[in-house]
């Protein structure tokens, strides 16, 4: 942009979308001093495979720029070519700190597609909801804990990584897995949760909450880490809104918006929980909605393992519950001897219902849906749509880490190198959500 006011004349260069030596080349015309630098693809303070293009003048912010597609996993094409079922597995690839999530919100389209909503168990219904406020929690931790090493907090990283094996320590004994768990299915859950799990998630119930406080104690009025955060990555309620940003951004700017109260799912309008805003509208505000809903998320859990009554955890439709008739051997491992006699020895239909299941999947009505959960990171959508086959036509993630990487450039510009770190942590971008 030229302007004609005499001395007063003033060139402005923008750059968007070029390869590095076009950027840089773009920059150097305009004589002046600022220079165009790569932050990242690293890790820390890029979270490993986002890499930001910033444009600096001394150590002042001009223009920021995000470069992704490094970790492209190509999931959503993918499951265009695999079951309905088997597509639980792809999808809880994507965010990997928040897999549960991405189970659920899938399966709760599939389900709304074929029109079981209301037939999944309540069992499963509850042990859904337990393992996403587990991971909820495990998520937040992960966030404050790389967000505060990449800050110097080095001790919130200790804290925050110890409380989140704990956590994984129980998902192992309800999935067999510590991440990445396909265990949420179409129809239910892969299997029923032992005695033995459920003790667990009720141990944990007594050592969180005394670990939460310990970190709160530690960061809520440490001047260090309010210097750095406190004012740091300004985005208020017209921003987030015209960015479409949802999660701890938009609750922090003091909008109590939260799907589990707007839009209810899986029987969330059924329990005693808050939704935790604040005013700040900065990388602090940020911080504190994440250590209280974390609390709140212990409130459901707790809830959770209350109303746990014994029962199903799959729909009770043969044509569609998956594996059909399941049972693990005496070794934890396969089939069991009784299920393989069954459909190999006594019935024929077991075996042609079991192989149908194995080599195809059930065939899912026509028609398309949109369903969405609250993630860790905001609103997770899920658009998909099916042709009546065995397996999807269409699917599509909304992904709040996706949505929310917009608020880089507003957050950045006009601010400190430094503060680019802070502000990108308080974002907390998962980018095999971004890029998946």
């Amino acid at each position: 942009m030229n302007s004609a006011e005499g001395d007063t004349a003033e060139t402005v260069y923008s750059a968007g979308g070029q390869d590095w030596d076009e950027i840089v080349a773009v920059a150097a015309e305009s004589g002046d001093e600022r220079i165009v630098v790569n932050m990242g693809p690293q890790h820390p303070s890029t979270h490993g495979v986002l890499r930001l293009i910033l444009e600096i003048e001394g150590e002042t912010v001009t223009e920021a720029r995000c470069g992704i597609g490094y970790l492209h996993t190509g999931i959503e094409k993918n499951l265009e070519y695999r079951s309905w079922t088997q597509g639980v597995t792809f999808v809880t690839r994507m965010d990997y700190l928040s897999p549960f999530f991405n189970e659920t919100a899938y399966c709760l389209g599939v389900e709304k597609l074929l029109g079981i909503t209301d037939l999944v168990p309540e069992r499963a219904t509850v042990i859904r909801v337990l393992l996403m406020e587990l991971n909820r929690i495990s998520s937040h931790l992960v966030a404050l804990a790389t967000g505060g090493m990449e800050l110097g907090a080095v001790t919130a990283m200790l804290f925050g990584f110890r409380e989140r094996e704990l956590i994984l320590d129980v998902f192992e004994k309800f999935t067999g897995l510590r991440m990445n768990h396909a265990f949420i299915r179409p129809g239910g859950l892969a299997k029923d949760v032992t005695a033995d799990a459920l003790a667990a998630a009720r141990e944990l119930l007594t050592v969180l909450p005394g670990r939460l406080r310990d970190m709160e104690r530690m960061l809520n009025e440490n001047p260090i880490w309010k210097a750095r955060t406190a004012g740091i990555g300004y985005l208020d309620l017209t921003g987030c809104m015209a960015l479409g940003i949802t999660g701890p951004i938009l609750r922090a700017t003091g909008l109590p918006h939260d799907l589990r109260r707007a839009e209810p799912y899986c029987g969330y309008e059924t329990y005693e929980f808050d939704v935790v805003t604040d005013s700040g509208s900065d990388c602090y505000g940020r911080y504190l909605i994440r250590v209280r809903e974390m609390s709140e998320s212990l409130k459901i859990v707790e809830q959770c393992l209350d109303r746990l009554r014994p029962g199903p955890v799959m729909i009770d439709d043969r044509k569609i519950a998956w594996p059909a008739d399941l049972k693990l051997g005496d070794d934890g491992l396969g089939q069991s001897t009784e299920h393989v006699e069954h459909i190999m020895g006594t019935s024929m239909e077991a075996l042609i219902h079991h192989f149908k299941l194995v080599t195809e999947g059930f065939r899912v009505p026509a028609g398309q849906v949109y369903v969405a959960v609250e993630s860790p990171r905001g609103e997770l959508g899920v658009h998909m749509v099916s042709d009546g086959g065995s397996r999807p036509y269409r699917v599509h993630y909304r992904d709040p880490s996706f949505t929310n990487l917009q608020a880089v450039s507003v957050m950045c510009e006009g601010g400190m190198v430094a503060d680019v770190i802070a502000s990108v942590a308080s974002i907390d971008p998962v980018m095999g959500g971004v890029d998946r």
